[in-house]
């Protein structure tokens, strides 16, 4: 196995490191911490490492105080704790000059090795070197970091591009931060057109809707084969790809429970309630869909009404729709929601004493709240009623004094009785700074 691993750390060392489409989300980088990337697979990770792996070497570090395994490299499998160990003693008897240098350990996809917890652990007690992990599972954050790594790791989600890294990789992205004319603007609008379809994924980027399309429904095959079926054990796998389909075709609509226990014992389809949490729990640690609930501090209350779930990409919800099309104030809706996510921000939905609702009701990691419409046009009057009533009802109850309305085209100004609403297109929203 030391063979293997020499092989694996020169190879690394005499290939070039890849150009790629820079991403905006931020490595905190904190002494005596470990940053860990997670997120669903092919969101782009791994390329996230290498990015950091060339700001480290344009800095002036030299490529060799770098090491790289990626461990869904199939030579490496099956590993156990004893050969983890032999990575870093490989490394340092290839380069022994680094053992008196600060070097730098990326480790991608560690999750699949039995016992990489304390290993990493034991590498940052006893090296000087900066750790940064790559994991396809939420777990990685919320159960095997928080208790194997005892709080000395900081998780980074990576999500698949946003309107602003899709521009870039397009070679479009020039401009975007001062005034936008008539012919940017019109661009922009059809550009955010495309990407409410097509989604962030990276390697789907310009490929045609057919393949494209064939693509993302494999993705979501190796996340339900390796992230839920394999790491969790689960046999029933007819109500599992059942939920799959629901969730995926019908984006940022309400989900409970029972009714979908209903609907399959409609279909003939065996499952109880309690699997059913579960798979949603499944589908939620892989990054597959993600779900909000109801704003409010009564556990009960957020218990007992629905929750709204959404895919963790446009593309998967135009990959498993139910119709010809889906809905575009749907998929506008997901963006949004994705966005506020990738921001950092906590998400529920809101409705009112009195019934009104509002889309999201979003807190910055400062704890200020925002509340926030999605609606693909302000035209009907109806709809523009609906859309103000309930927004102007949050902004009343949250004692807010600013709203927004996000449009596919729309661009207003509105006054309510406590406060000012701004009416944005889209593509303007999506492209705010931080």
């Amino acid at each position: 196995m030391s063979d293997l691993f020499e092989q694996i750390i020169s190879d690394f060392h005499e290939r070039a490191l890849p150009r790629l489409t820079p991403r905006e989300a931020v490595l905190p980088r904190l002494p005596g911490k470990i940053d860990t990337l997670i997120g669903m697979r092919r969101t782009g990770k791994s390329w996230r490492l290498y990015q950091a792996m060339n700001e480290l070497v344009t800095a002036g570090t030299a490529k060799q105080r770098l090491l790289y395994v990626n461990f869904d490299d199939e030579r490496i499998h099956p590993l156990t704790p004893t050969d983890l160990t032999r990575i870093p003693e490989t490394f340092f008897r290839l380069y022994p000059e680094n053992k008196s240098r600060r070097c730098h350990f990326f480790f991608d996809e560690i999750q699949n090795v039995p016992g990489w917890e304390r290993f990493v652990r034991r590498l940052l007690d006893t090296e000087d070197a900066d750790i940064t992990l790559t994991g396809s599972s939420a777990r990685l954050l919320s159960r095997e970091i928080a208790t194997a790594l005892r709080g000395r790791s900081l998780a980074t989600e990576i999500f698949p591009f946003s309107f602003r890294e899709a521009l870039r990789h397009q070679s479009e992205a020039d401009g975007l931060d001062g005034p936008v004319g008539s012919r940017r603007r019109a661009l922009l609008s059809n550009r955010l057109r495309g990407y409410l379809e097509t989604g962030g994924f990276p390697e789907v980027q310009g490929i045609d809707a057919p393949y494209r399309i064939r693509i993302l429904q494999e993705y979501v095959d190796v996340v339900v084969l390796r992230d839920v079926v394999e790491r969790h054990g689960v046999v029933n796998l007819a109500p599992l790809r059942y939920l799959i389909r629901h969730l995926l075709g019908a984006p940022a609509c309400a989900f409970s429970v029972n009714r979908f226990h209903n609907d399959l014992k409609s279909q003939g389809i065996a499952c109880g309630k309690n699997s059913l949490h579960e798979y949603l729990a499944h589908l939620e640690d892989a990054y597959l869909v993600q779900s909000i609930s109801l704003d409010s501090r009564s556990v009960r209350q957020r218990q007992v009404n629905p929750r709204k779930v959404y895919p963790i990409d446009n593309g998967l919800a135009q990959a498993f729709r139910h119709g010809p099309e889906t809905e575009r104030g749907r998929l506008l809706e997901t963006l949004v929601f994705l966005d506020l996510r990738r921001r950092g921000m906590t998400v529920a939905y809101f409705r009112s004493e009195q019934g009104h609702e509002v889309d999201f009701l979003a807190r910055s990691p400062d704890g200020k709240p925002h509340a926030i419409q999605v609606a693909e046009s302000l035209a009907d009057a109806k709809t523009r009623e609906r859309e103000l009533r309930g927004l102007a009802a949050a902004m009343a109850e949250r004692k807010l004094t600013r709203g927004t309305i996000v449009t596919l085209d729309d661009e207003d100004t509105i006054q309510v009785p406590r406060g000012t609403i701004a009416v944005v297109p889209a593509w303007r929203w999506l492209l705010r700074r931080q």
